[in-house]
């Protein structure tokens, strides 16, 4: 990814949901990525296998659906996308949306071959925060430890939520210099951020 430490292993922690089969995300836990930042871990049945988790770039994709994934510690692995998984890219999407260099954290169940089969994938989900530096039509310019990223507006997914507040497609009431938690889908191509959510107040 970048330099930017875009806290992966803080997702992988707090999405540790149960296992079962592979039957689509509500098997395993939510596909929205709320859930998947906030849920907490709960214990496994004993009846049923431990979900797996893989996290890292893509790599490579074989055959549109085996995607080949480098961890951010060097380890590799082999994630099936199936009939089944639910694929998250800013919103939920067909798994074709997946692209070698897209970053991605995937849940699922461990084949015999050492494989993934996947429940769920997020593609290039950040949840980072900033304070907001500068407002436009159609982007916000967020800083974020030392540096600062463009954060792109969509009116079809964009929305915001003020005061933990229900959330709403109004952005009006956000002001330069506030603090705010960002949900969305980095840009590889060019290190911006596809915002999905902008909370303020939290």
């Amino acid at each position: 990814m970048t330099s930017t430490d875009f806290d992966r292993r803080r997702f992988l922690s707090t999405a540790a949901l149960g296992g079962a089969t592979i039957v689509g995300a509500t098997a395993l836990g939510g596909v929205d990525p709320d859930q998947a930042f906030a849920a907490q871990p709960r214990p496994l049945d004993p009846a049923v296998p431990a979900s797996s988790f893989v996290e890292g770039r893509i790599t490579a994709i074989e055959n549109g659906t085996l995607l080949k994934v480098a961890g951010s510690y060097g380890e590799r692995n082999s994630v099936q996308l199936t009939n089944a998984t639910s694929v998250w890219k800013l919103h939920p999407v067909a798994a074709d949306a997946a692209e070698v260099g897209d970053g991605m954290y995937a849940r699922g169940l461990e084949m015999p071959d050492g494989s993934i089969a996947a429940d769920a994938v997020w593609l290039n989900i950040v949840n980072l925060d900033v304070v907001i530096r500068g407002i436009g039509r159609d982007r916000l310019a967020l800083g974020h430890h030392s540096g600062e990223l463009i954060g792109r507006i969509s009116n079809e997914h964009t929305v915001a939520s003020y005061a933990g507040a229900a959330l709403t497609e109004d952005l009006s009431r956000i002001r330069i210099g506030q603090h705010a938690l960002v949900l969305g889908a980095w840009r590889p191509r060019d290190g911006a951020i596809d915002l999905a959510r902008v909370s303020v107040g939290h």
